[in-house]
C-alpha cells in the first residue's frame, strides 16, 4: 500500500530492559511510581494495572529504567511473552519486560496496536525449552509495517475509542461491584452464624483438563474470578462433544456462586445467566436452596470479611498449594442479614449484578469488533475511513 513501509522495532524509539530492586530492599517500596510486571498486563485491557508502587529511594536506583507516558511495553521473557500494554503515566518495568519509548516521529498508540498484531510472531521466535525468551535485539530487529506518521495517528484514533469505551464500561464495572459489596456491609448480619450446608449445595469440578477449542462452551478458570466478577476472557472453550462429560456433575447455571478451592483461596463470583459452561480445575460451586436467599446475597456473604477469615482458618496448607477441605466445608458458618432483610437486600444486589452482566457482554462486543479490524487496519488491508464508520455505530 502507497506510503507503507517496513521498520524495526528499534527504529520507533528506545528500547529499555526493566530492573528488579535488589531483594530484601524493603526502602525500595512505596506510593510512588507503579512498579509493572507481567502479572500487572491483562490481555483484554490497553493500560497495566497498578500493582506494587516504588519509593522514591526505588525510582533512584533504577533511574535508567524509567519510562515515560506513552511507552509501550512487551513481555518478551516467560509464558507470558507476548503481552502487550500501554502506559498512559510514567512507570518502571521488571527485567521480562522490554520497551518501546517511541520518538515524535510514530504515534505511540499505534506502535501498540501494531505489536498486538505481531506479538504472536514475535513469541515464535523465543528460545529456551523451559523459559521462552525473546531477547531485545531480536526484539528490537523484528520488522513491521507502518504507514506515516499521520495514517499512525488515525488508525490509533479509530482503535483508541473502541478502547477508551472498554475503559470507561471498566470503571462502571467496578463501581457496581463495589456499591454491592458497601451495600451488603451497611445492612450488617443476623445473630448467629448459618450452616453453609443449610444454605446451599455444594459441587466439585473436574479433576483434569479438557482438549481446548477455539468456541464452544465455555470450560472455566479460576483465574477468570475477579472478587465478584466472572471474566471469561482468562477462560477457555472445550467443544460440544465433550461438553457432557465436563458437566457430568454439575452444569453452572445463573446465580451459581463459583468458588476456588486452590490457590485462589476466597476469590469467587457470580456464575451469570445465559452462559454455557463447566467448572474448571481447582473450582468448584454453590448453590442456593431457597429463593430467600439470592446467588448475589451468597456471594457477598462469601466474600464478606467474616467467611474470609473462616477460610484462611480453616484452610490446608500443603507443601506445593494451599486448599479448602470441600467435604468438610457445608458444615461451615456463614453469617447472613437479618431474614426480614434479605429480600430487599438480594434486590439492589440483583440489580447491581445485572449491570455488572451487560457491561461484561458489551465489553466482550466492544473487543471483538477491535480484534477484527486491528489486523487490517495495522497491515494496510482497511482504509480508517471505512473503519471509522463501524466503529461509530458501536460506539
Amino acid at each position: 500500500m502507497e506510503g507503507w513501509s517496513r521498520r524495526r522495532i528499534g527504529s520507533f524509539g528506545r528500547i529499555v530492559t526493566g530492573g528488579t530492586p535488589r531483594t530484601g530492599d524493603e526502602a525500595a517500596w512505596g506510593n510512588g511510581v507503579p512498579f509493572i510486571t507481567p502479572t500487572e498486563i491483562d490481555y483484554s485491557l490497553r493500560n497495566p494495572l497498578a500493582g506494587r508502587r516504588l519509593s522514591r529511594e526505588g525510582v533512584a536506583g533504577l533511574q535508567t529504567k524509567s519510562l515515560p507516558a506513552g511507552s509501550v511495553l512487551f513481555v518478551c521473557i516467560g509464558f507470558s511473552t507476548g503481552k502487550v500494554s500501554f502506559a498512559e503515566f510514567p512507570v518502571i518495568t521488571n527485567q521480562q519486560i522490554n520497551s518501546v519509548v517511541p520518538s515524535d516521529a510514530d504515534s505511540s498508540l499505534y506502535l501498540y496496536y501494531s505489536l498486538k498484531h505481531y506479538a504472536p510472531e514475535i513469541r515464535r521466535m523465543a528460545s529456551g525449552s523451559t523459559t521462552p525468551i525473546v531477547n531485545k535485539t531480536q526484539f528490537s530487529d523484528f520488522e513491521v509495517r507502518a504507514p506515516s506518521r499521520a495514517e499512525q495517528c488515525a488508525i490509533a484514533e479509530v482503535l483508541g475509542a473502541l478502547d477508551d469505551k472498554i475503559a470507561l464500561n471498566e470503571r462502571i464495572r467496578q463501581s457496581a461491584l463495589s456499591l454491592a459489596g458497601a451495600c451488603y456491609e451497611s445492612v450488617g448480619t443476623g445473630n448467629e452464624p448459618e450452616v453453609l450446608g443449610g444454605l446451599a449445595e455444594l459441587f466439585d469440578g473436574p479433576h483434569a483438563t479438557p482438549h481446548k477449542t477455539p468456541t464452544g462452551p465455555w470450560f472455566l478458570s479460576i483465574s477468570s474470578l475477579k472478587s465478584g466478577y466472572l471474566d471469561l476472557a482468562e477462560s477457555a472453550h472445550l467443544s460440544e462433544e465433550d461438553f457432557p462429560r465436563w458437566t457430568r456433575r454439575v452444569q453452572p447455571q445463573g446465580g451459581d456462586v463459583l468458588f476456588s478451592y486452590e490457590t485462589r483461596l476466597g476469590d469467587a463470583a457470580l456464575m451469570p445467566p445465559g452462559v454455557r459452561g463447566s467448572l474448571g480445575r481447582r473450582m468448584a460451586l454453590l448453590r442456593s436452596k431457597s429463593v430467600a436467599v439470592s446467588g448475589s446475597l451468597l456471594l457477598h456473604a462469601y466474600l464478606a470479611p467474616a467467611f474470609q477469615e473462616e477460610i484462611k482458618r480453616r484452610a490446608i496448607h500443603g507443601a506445593t498449594v494451599d486448599r479448602l477441605p470441600l467435604k468438610e466445608m457445608p458444615g461451615w458458618r456463614i453469617s447472613l442479614p437479618a431474614a426480614g432483610e434479605r429480600e430487599r437486600l438480594s434486590a439492589k444486589l440483583d440489580a447491581l449484578h445485572t449491570t455488572v452482566v451487560q457491561i461484561a457482554d458489551e465489553n466482550r462486543t466492544l473487543a471483538e469488533l477491535r480484534d477484527h479490524l486491528l489486523p487490517q487496519l495495522v497491515t494496510g488491508k482497511l482504509r480508517v475511513k471505512d473503519a471509522t464508520r463501524v466503529v461509530e455505530e458501536a460506539v
